[in-house]
């Protein structure tokens, strides 16, 4: 990293962000195994650190976390061989300890915190609904009205969290996530691979119908663009380019 950027105005008291990331699990529909997304953890950690702010991992149940393999600027896919700076991370021991030895959410202390976000991969579409402990924090600490974020598939959060009254959050809320026509690619990269059978899909569910349904203003920028998108206090991005956009946008709302 850099210290370009290394300004807070509050050297005494500098910002707190709690960055959430899945617990590995087991694919239901392909079988493989999964988790967080290497670009979508490191990207918000890299400015936010830049920004002179603290950072603390945490999980929906703590302790060690994988990331899923494509995600792996080293995996022989290549599909994110340009991400230098989850290369960086990758061999940092002190970073990868944290990963190894994540927080519980049910640990979280809502009041310690600038802002909370949660980071996607594949894990939270298979991992999320019964993360309850999550739906009660992420719900919580958007109460509070401190930026509250979320970004790819870790917008699965989205579809269980509940505003004070009990409504879904979502409802009447500009929001973006992982779209359908980039679910389409990928299922159509993993049919013509041979990794799964014409017609079955990677994912059990869908962001973008999933959060339409419950009332969200679902918008997107077309197939694997870099976007994010703030309304009030709730922030969203896209998919796995967007990490660094959707840092960007919580650290403009909450300030240095």
């Amino acid at each position: 990293m850099t210290h370009s950027d290394l300004n807070p105005v509050d050297p005494g008291r500098p910002r707190r962000a709690a960055l959430v990331i899945a617990n590995g699990a087991v694919s239901t529909s392909i079988g493989w195994p999964v988790g967080f997304w290497w670009s979508e953890l490191t990207h918000p950690h890299y400015l936010f650190r830049e920004a002179g702010w603290e950072v603390d991992l945490y999980s929906p149940d703590g302790g060690p976390c994988v990331p899923d393999a494509m995600s792996d600027p080293d995996d022989p896919s290549q599909w994110q061989a340009e991400d230098q700076i989850s290369r960086g991370y990758k061999f940092d021991p002190r970073f990868t300890a944290q990963v190894a030895s994540t927080r519980a959410v049910r640990d979280l202390d809502v009041d310690a915190y600038d802002t909370l976000v949660v980071a996607g991969g594949q894990s939270p579409m298979f991992t999320f609904e019964a993360a309850t402990d999550l739906h009660e924090v992420f719900s919580a600490f958007h109460a509070t009205g401190k930026v509250t974020a979320a970004l790819c598939h870790g917008t699965a959060i989205l579809a269980f969290a509940k505003a004070p009254d009990g409504s879904p959050l979502v409802a009447g809320r500009t929001v973006t996530g992982f779209p359908n026509v980039e679910e389409d690619a990928a299922d159509r990269m993993t049919w013509e691979a041979g990794l799964l059978p014409e017609g079955r899909t990677i994912m059990p569910w869908r962001i973008e119908d999933s959060l339409k349904d419950l009332g969200a203003n679902y918008i997107q920028a077309g197939p694997f663009r870099s976007f994010a998108v703030r309304d009030g206090n709730l922030v969203t991005g896209q998919q796995n380019f967007s990490g660094a956009e959707t840092a960007r946008l919580v650290i403009e709302a909450v300030g240095r």
